[in-house]
């Protein structure tokens, strides 16, 4: 699957969240986004991500960045997840797969040694215009929101 670069247009989505309702990419225009993609809620890798994100969510908002999270699990997981973990940024349900396909974020992945397809967790940054204004593949679940922080030079 082709991977997003600096410069594209992100493609348009609308998922249902956590909350009941939904999230359009489209609606966010005239201000940054993270959008980011994780394989499964509830795991120790996806918890301490999301745990991350929550807890530089006050920095990254003050810096005019929303965040918003993607994964293929059920609205109904997701609002565990959020419930758990005291997340207040959406959740975003992808069952079908479609948008973690054309942001390059599903496909072929080495797990423990062997070839599987799935998610890959990745970050994109959309500027205000719609584009894609930084796109990290294969990140780390820990560490890589300090590593995103840095990268757009976020105190």
């Amino acid at each position: 699957m082709p991977r997003l670069a600096v410069g594209d247009l992100a493609p348009d989505f609308t998922l249902p969240t956590a909350d009941g309702g939904s999230v359009t990419l489209s609606d966010l225009r005239g201000e940054h986004v993270v959008v980011y993609f994780y394989p499964a809620a509830m795991t120790p890798g996806c918890t301490t991500q999301a745990c991350d994100f929550r807890d530089s969510l006050a920095s990254l908002q003050g810096a005019g960045y929303k965040v918003v999270g993607v994964s293929p699990d059920p609205v109904d997981k997701l609002a565990q997840f959020a419930k758990a973990e005291h997340l207040t940024f959406p959740l975003a349900s992808d069952t079908e797969k479609s948008v973690l396909e054309a942001w390059g974020a599903w496909g072929e992945k080495s797990l423990y040694g062997k070839t599987v397809t799935g998610v890959i967790r990745s970050t994109v940054v959309v500027d205000p215009e719609g584009k894609v204004e930084l796109a990290q593949y294969n990140v780390k679940a820990t560490g890589h929101v300090a590593k995103l922080r840095r990268d757009l030079k976020i105190a």
